[in-house]
């Protein structure tokens, strides 16, 4: 085995860049002795160092963590440090657990997509759904862009757009029933740990493929089935966007969906 190694050779073999390989001998963590060519050469003792930063590295532990672990390493201190280590490693899990699931979730809200019934007027029944609610007018997609982010922003961490069904837009019923369907009154996001609560009850509920400014013609279906099955509609219009720009660029596959709380009429 070799004795000593150039610093090209170390930089490939632990691939680190020379310039990390000098700071970690600036912070005194490596002692590379100079050959006759004035070149660094790193010897045995410097490579168990790179094996313990090399190791706590990929775990983000602080460089004046390590260095403080090398220069007073012990039989306790280990064992103090491999605990930390299980601990980090455990927190990975969980929060991968937790991505994972939510990948796997807006996955099955893509593919049922695929098979929600295009154009027809359907009753669904909801419970309490909590979410997080911006009342803010608007009436342009750039003006909601801009809302929708920061309705994103509410939980950086488990908020996602791509394959997301929870985030809509709020129509007032009655801007809706004057055809004025940009006049849009706030933006919401369906999320568990919402402080806004969109009411449970019976729903209507028509979906669309393409454009999502088609309410001209699907929202009058949804007039026409309460008028014709005795149902009283209770706004506010929610506008769900099951695909959009952010999963295709192709607009006929875009899906909308309307939804809007219904009573019985009083007999």
């Amino acid at each position: 085995m070799k004795q000593f190694y150039k610093i090209g050779e170390i930089s490939k073999l632990y691939q680190i860049g020379p310039d990390s390989l000098r700071y970690y001998e600036e912070l005194g963590l490596l002692n590379p002795t100079r050959g006759e060519n004035g070149y660094r050469m790193y010897g045995l003792n410097d490579l168990w160092r790179l094996n313990v930063i090399r190791d706590l590295r990929k775990l983000n532990f602080p460089m004046e963590k390590i260095a403080s672990y090398i220069r007073s390493r012990s039989v306790a201190s280990t064992k103090d440090l491999l605990n930390e280590e299980l601990s980090i490693i455990d927190t990975h899990i969980q929060t991968l657990t937790q991505l994972r699931e939510n990948v796997s979730e807006r996955l099955n809200t893509l593919c049922e997509a695929e098979i929600q019934p295009i154009g027809n007027v359907v009753e669904k029944e909801f419970p309490k759904r909590s979410c997080h609610i911006i009342p803010h007018p608007f009436h342009t997609d750039e003006e909601m862009d801009m809302l929708i982010k920061q309705l994103l922003n509410k939980d950086k961490n488990n908020l996602y757009i791509i394959g997301n069904n929870r985030i809509g837009s709020l129509l007032p019923l009655a801007k809706a029933k004057q055809a004025l369907y940009q006049d849009y009154e706030g933006v919401f996001i369906i999320d568990r740990n919402g402080s806004s609560v969109l009411d449970a009850g019976h729903y209507l509920s028509i979906s669309y493929h393409g454009d999502s400014h088609q309410h001209q013609t699907y929202f009058p279906k949804l007039l026409d089935y309460a008028a014709t099955h005795d149902l009283i509609l209770k706004g506010p219009v929610l506008e769900l966007l099951w695909v959009d720009i952010h999963q295709s660029e192709d607009v006929r596959e875009h899906i909308t969906e309307l939804q809007i709380r219904i009573e019985k009429c009083a007999s």
